[in-house]
């Protein structure tokens, strides 16, 4: 059960962090301000080192990880492309990036919550995930 529980919640967080990756791939091009783009760039780096740590765990467990599902990945760049063609603001990016944030918060958490059995390495990479979408989201407050 633990080992099951691990692998799950390791996958789920290997898909969070994939999305939070693309999806502010999808906006990073159209930021205006200095300090927004900092914002992202900073924290996809992080998404990028907390997934490479993922992966090593996952590999530890034969695991290849999981890719965001499909349905979701297209409605988000929908929503996205939607968007910032009415609005290329850094207001209405600042805005998808905190809905964004809250799915990812709320999703891991989730997750957290339903695979009580992992490991406690697991448990604790999955609320350093849920820590960054936190600090991103509390970031993006000064440009909403």
């Amino acid at each position: 059960m633990i080992e099951q529980d691990t692998i799950r919640l390791l996958r789920e967080c290997d898909s969070g962090v994939k999305m939070g990756i693309s999806s502010i791939g999808d906006v990073i091009g159209h930021v205006s301000s200095p300090e927004l783009k900092k914002l992202l760039q900073d924290s996809s780096g992080q998404h990028e080192r907390l997934g490479e740590e993922l992966r090593r765990l996952l590999e530890e467990y034969r695991d290849e990880g999981k890719e965001p599902a499909a349905m979701a990945k297209g409605m988000s760049w929908l929503k996205t492309n939607i968007k910032l063609t009415a609005d290329s603001s850094d207001n209405t990016i600042a805005d998808l990036m905190t809905d964004g944030c809250d799915m990812g918060i709320k999703s891991l958490s989730k997750y957290l919550n339903m695979y009580q059995a992992a490991d406690e390495r697991s448990k604790d990479l999955a609320k350093r995930v849920i820590s960054a979408e936190e600090e991103l989201r509390k970031g993006v407050r000064d440009f909403l």
